[in-house]
């Protein structure tokens, strides 16, 4: 398995900006796609946006198309989810996440190397 690390969450106001930052080690993670994931408080964990193992391919929540963007660096093994356009319902805990598959996948079961997440608040 690959260990993932998150960064870059904090509290902003509605209307602004933030990237989150992906670390990984322990395996290639060029062999991984990657997603991120996210959960508000009471409710369930949902996708968010996942890129495949070149970045070539590309896949977002209805919900974040248009305002937030997945790249990543295989060079230095990380993940970004940049997030333009915060609204309120957007806070939530974010998790990066690596699978070994090599379709895009938008299923939790999917991906089988969790980060601890981190905290995004978005205030109206």
């Amino acid at each position: 398995q690959v260990q993932l690390v998150e960064s870059g969450g904090e509290l902003v106001q509605a209307g602004g900006s933030l990237r989150l930052s992906c670390v990984a080690s322990g395996r290639t993670f060029s062999r991984y796609t990657m997603g991120w994931f996210r959960q508000a408080p009471g409710k369930e964990r949902e996708f968010v946006a996942a890129i495949s193992w070149s970045g070539s391919g590309t896949e977002y929540a209805a919900s974040v198309e248009g305002r937030f963007t997945i790249s990543r660096d295989n060079a230095k093994s990380t993940v970004y989810l940049q997030m333009n356009t915060l609204k309120p319902e957007d806070t939530a805990l974010y998790y990066c996440a690596a699978s070994s598959g090599s379709r895009l996948s938008r299923r939790l079961n999917d991906f089988g190397s969790w980060g601890q997440g981190t905290q995004v608040t978005v205030s109206s």
